[in-house]
């Protein structure tokens, strides 16, 4: 009895038997896959009208707050308008005296004309008086567009909102001195209404989507009608735009073309000079198999999965994975229909080991979450 009793305080404890470890599971999903390729676009106003000033002086007063809506018509700077005052007065003098001229030679040209009927005077000074008449009537015209220029040169004084929209930082301030020409911006006003995206296409790529949309029940015909945008700080810009053209040639110095699309842009969020990700639907893949990014190794240019099957075993799977959707992959070959993939996560995770499967529910772009029962 004693040596059995030692025989049995000897005897070592049977080691408990390991759980299997519980591992979150998705089955493939199979369905139709709308690809987008992002593309890096620059926005601009619906209208992005320059302020320049169409005749030369010293800048009065600006009449507008900047970064501030403005309509068009209203008031925006004046230049000084003095020296233009003076020519139109000037103008308006001459325009009287050639009138006094006009009247005087006429008047001569009138009585020339019964006296040299009668033989009075001679053709020599009807001639003269009638050749006095007749430029009178030309510096009439003369003087007038004068008068007229010297006006319209007045009116630009004051220079006005040629659109409503929204203005920007005045490169100039009272006192500062300003002169006609293209270099000499004072301004710039965007109508915010509308915003162009404009974005740029490899030409291999161009001529790929071209192919695909000029085939018969094209699937990508229509994707130019629901673009997405996504802004600098990740948030998708909740408006859709739509192509408005593309560019007449392809620039040979990149080898791309240009496209531009239109936003709505009702809360004025977007702004000029923003560079932003164009989303457009480029290639469209039928009853595809998708399963999500982290389900996937990669080790050395292999890329695999943790199929699960018979017994909760799981095996590993070399697949080929294609283009990106969302959190997700689409999978050319290495996966069937009914499949079951571990999302893994864990290094305790080996081919051949038994798992405790917990299913959950997963779709691109959206939180797992587990099923319901």
């Amino acid at each position: 009895m004693v040596f059995s009793s030692l025989w049995i305080s000897c005897k070592k404890e049977a080691a408990p038997q390991a759980k299997p470890l519980e591992i979150s599971v998705v089955k493939v999903l199979q369905q139709d896959v709308r690809l987008e390729s992002e593309f890096t676009g620059q926005t601009f106003g619906q209208s992005d009208i320059q302020i320049n000033p169409r005749v030369d002086g010293v800048i009065e007063s600006l009449n507008f707050k900047e970064g501030s809506l403005v309509t068009k018509g209203q008031l925006l700077y004046t230049i000084d308008p003095l020296p233009y005052q003076a020519k139109l007065n000037e103008a308006e003098g001459s325009l009287a005296e050639v009138e006094a001229r006009l009247a005087k030679t006429k008047s001569d040209y009138d009585m020339m004309i019964p006296l040299a009927k009668m033989n009075a005077v001679s053709q020599r000074e009807l001639i003269s008086a009638k050749a006095a008449y007749n430029a009178s009537v030309a510096s009439i015209k003369a003087a007038s567009a004068n008068l007229e220029n010297a006006k319209i040169e007045l009116g630009y004084c004051s220079i006005v909102a040629p659109i409503s929209g929204l203005i920007g930082i005045s490169k100039v301030r009272a006192g500062d001195y300003v002169r006609p020409g293209a270099a000499s911006v004072l301004n710039t006003i965007s109508d915010l209404g509308d915003v162009r995206v404009r974005f740029t296409l490899s030409e291999q790529e161009f001529l790929r989507i071209y192919r695909e949309v000029n085939k018969k029940n094209s699937s990508l015909k229509g994707a130019g009608q629901s673009i997405s945008l996504k802004l600098s700080d990740g948030s998708i810009y909740p408006q859709t735009g739509r192509i408005s053209f593309a560019d007449r040639q392809i620039d040979p110095t990149t080898g791309a073309i240009t496209f531009e699309a239109s936003f709505p842009n009702p809360d004025k969020l977007l702004r000029p000079g923003q560079y932003v990700k164009v989303g457009l639907v480029t290639d469209v893949r039928a009853n595809t198999f998708l399963i999500p990014q982290r389900s996937v190794i990669e080790m050395q240019g292999i890329y695999q999965v943790y199929v699960l099957g018979d017994s909760s075993k799981v095996h590993m799977q070399i697949v080929k994975p294609g283009p990106a959707y969302k959190d997700g992959y689409v999978i050319e070959d290495g996966l069937k229909t009914g499949d079951k993939i571990a999302m893994g996560g864990t290094s305790l995770l080996k081919n051949g080991s038994v798992i405790t499967p917990k299913l959950i529910e997963w779709q691109p772009g959206q939180q797992e979450t587990a099923p319901t029962k």
